[in-house]
């Protein structure tokens, strides 16, 4: 599977330029399977989702996703502020080359930044399943907390998070996401957002894919927009985990 990292800025609560941004430099990209996009891509970490939170149920964004994907033939994933029932969510849409969807909302709240205070914490893992790979969702924040993210068994082979995640912590981003890659036997894709945002929060990137050993597989340069693509093995990949089986050493509990 061909996975593509889609790392830019963000231009702050501006969800129709930032599409159109977004499905220029897809127009403009060589063919692929899943495009990953950042954490809240076409407004930015907002923290007003009254004001830029869409309905779950019409979501403007959503269905120029499902249209991309359907055109394109291929995956979309990112995640958009939206409105259901009275609540917001931090919603990871997945979005297939046939416009179906499946969704995870974000489950570890920044509450440093008051997220707390406005969206609601997602209940669920979700895994999806696209061309045989099983890919957990997360998003940002989850990041740091490991038990939400522990690989039962190989239950998935690929771990994407999709991220706003400022430059003054840059540290903890390259080093857990290589962290989640060792101690879970799988492919792990971050990417992240550049630029300014509208709390003058700065960020530098560090879009990345890494293998299963740590190793970095794809990532775009520091502080640039920019896309970069690679193609991910299930065949090298199973071949690893049952060369050092360390997954059947884990301890036992659940979440």
């Amino acid at each position: 599977m061909d996975i593509t990292l889609l790392q830019r800025s963000i231009d702050w609560c501006k969800p129709e330029k930032n599409r159109l941004d977004i499905e220029r430099m897809i127009a403009e990209s060589p063919k692929t399977d899943l495009f990953v996009l950042a954490e809240m891509f076409t407004t930015g970490f907002c923290m007003k989702p009254a004001e830029v939170a869409e309905n779950s149920e019409d979501s403007v964004t959503l269905q120029w996703m499902k249209r991309v994907a359907v055109e394109r033939q291929c995956a979309l994933a990112g995640s958009v502020a939206v409105e259901e029932d009275g609540r917001y969510y931090n919603r990871f849409y997945f979005v297939f080359p046939d416009g179906s969807v499946e969704h995870y909302d974000k489950r570890h709240l920044f509450t440093y930044g008051g997220e707390h205070l406005v969206y609601t914490p997602g209940t669920k893992r979700v895994i999806v399943e696209y061309k045989g790979v099983r890919i957990l969702l997360q998003v940002c924040y989850d990041l740091r907390f490991p038990v939400w993210s522990r690989n039962v068994n190989n239950e998935y082979d690929l771990l994407i998070y999709v991220a706003s995640w400022p430059q003054a912590r840059r540290l903890a981003w390259d080093t857990l996401l290589c962290a989640r890659a060792l101690e879970n036997m799988c492919y792990v894709c971050g990417v992240n957002r550049i630029g300014v945002d509208g709390n003058k929060l700065i960020y530098n990137g560090g879009s990345v894919v890494f293998s299963a050993k740590g190793e970095v597989l794809a990532s775009v340069p520091d502080g640039e927009e920019g896309i970069e693509t690679v193609s991910l093995s299930l065949i090298s990949l199973q071949q690893l985990r049952d060369k050092f089986p360390v997954w059947k050493d884990a301890d036992a509990f659940r979440l």
